[in-house]
């Protein structure tokens, strides 16, 4: 059966807050933890982040899916990766020449169960007040005791390790391999703009699963590491904890973006915790402590650094903060080629302030 724009469907929230309104996708029920994403743009690359496995998105923007899908190009992964996606309006035709198909189309090949139709206006600030939950989206079940069972299955994000189950299974190559440096790459969930972001600054890169050890890489004999963003709780890591320490001891530079900088941090003695919101959207501003200008950043996370415990730290100091809520934004380790940004420099989407960054790290190779 096939969705129609008369398709109904249901949003129920964790504390029990139900919305009615049209399915969109394939039909289906699946959930997981609802949150927001600011952008006004970029869906196909937030549907593809794998940083949001397990995540219900809810866009913020009123009209999703005018413009359409790019097969490869504007895919972060090789797949969706989102659990489910809420908006208010649904474009059932898109106007852009250069698409190679509609987002419906898309989301129902992924088997992506979602929702229209809704007053995200209304719910996003219900979950601004009551905090990021659970949901789940149904287009097949309404009877609301079935919909509470079936909600009450599906795990916290709060202690959940996912980067073992989205990063690749096996090593893999990315850039020229007569670059002049060469970067190891940890895969906790990365995404294809990274990863070409710093392939095209003349570094050959090789891509590890989150498992890998530290002898394995380190066999390689790379110029420098990456640690990569990705989904779930870092508190849940203590086998990526261990990995990034010995990079940390190897004396060569490590870069970390968002869940890499949590690790990173951990590797440093500092605690994390999980946001009553989180930060995901394009334009949450950023001050650069070392330079003191200012920075429009993309981000996408639920879990951030303990500011008093970095503070009050010997390991590492704080170089990035948050305008909007003063949280920990990015790090560097004392006597060490090593720093991190809770934020995406990529910024795809998003833009491009904080790409220097990768310049950064690109220099502490040479």
């Amino acid at each position: 059966m096939k969705v129609t724009e008369s398709t109904p469907a249901v949003l129920l929230l964790q504390d029990g807050t139900l919305f009615h309104g049209k399915a969109l996708g394939k039909i289906g029920t699946h959930g997981g933890e609802i949150c927001f994403n600011t952008g006004m743009t970029g869906y196909q690359e937030i549907y593809t982040d794998p940083s949001y496995s397990g995540q219900v998105i809810i866009n913020t923007t009123a009209h999703i899916g005018n413009y359409g899908v790019i097969d490869g190009l504007e895919a972060e992964s090789s797949q969706v990766q989102i659990a489910g996606m809420v908006c208010n309006e649904f474009a059932s035709i898109h106007s852009r020449e250069t698409a190679d198909g509609s987002l419906q189309d898309y989301l129902a090949k992924a088997n992506l169960v979602g929702i229209s139709g809704i007053d995200t206006r209304a719910l996003v600030r219900h979950i601004r007040t009551k905090g990021v939950m659970n949901c789940l989206i149904s287009s097949e079940i309404f009877d609301l005791p079935t919909l509470q069972a079936e909600l009450a299955k599906i795990p916290s994000m709060e202690g959940l390790e996912l980067s073992s189950q989205v990063c690749t299974k096996e090593a893999y190559f990315v850039g020229d391999p007569s670059a002049s440096k060469k970067v190891a790459v940890l895969d906790l969930g990365v995404k294809k703009s990274i990863l070409s972001n710093i392939a095209e600054r003349d570094c050959y890169l090789q891509v590890f699963p989150a498992k890998t050890s530290y002898a394995e890489i380190a066999a390689w004999n790379p110029d420098g590491y990456f640690v990569s963003n990705g989904p779930g709780d870092p508190a849940t890591m203590p086998y990526a904890v261990e990995t990034v320490s010995q990079f940390l001891a190897s004396d060569k530079p490590v870069f970390g973006i968002c869940l890499g900088h949590q690790i990173l941090a951990q590797v440093c003695g500092l605690s994390t915790y999980k946001m009553h919101n989180g930060h995901r959207g394009l334009n949450h501003p950023v001050k650069n402590l070392i330079t003191g200008l200012s920075e429009i950043t993309s981000q996408n996370h639920g879990f951030a650094v303990k500011m008093d415990d970095l503070k009050s730290s010997e390991k590492a100091e704080l170089t990035h903060i948050n305008l909007n809520d003063q949280t920990v934004e990015g790090l560097r380790v004392k006597g060490r080629k090593a720093f991190s940004v809770q934020h995406h420099p990529e910024a795809s989407p998003g833009p491009h302030d904080s790409r220097y960054l990768f310049d950064q790290f690109v220099d502490l190779l040479n």
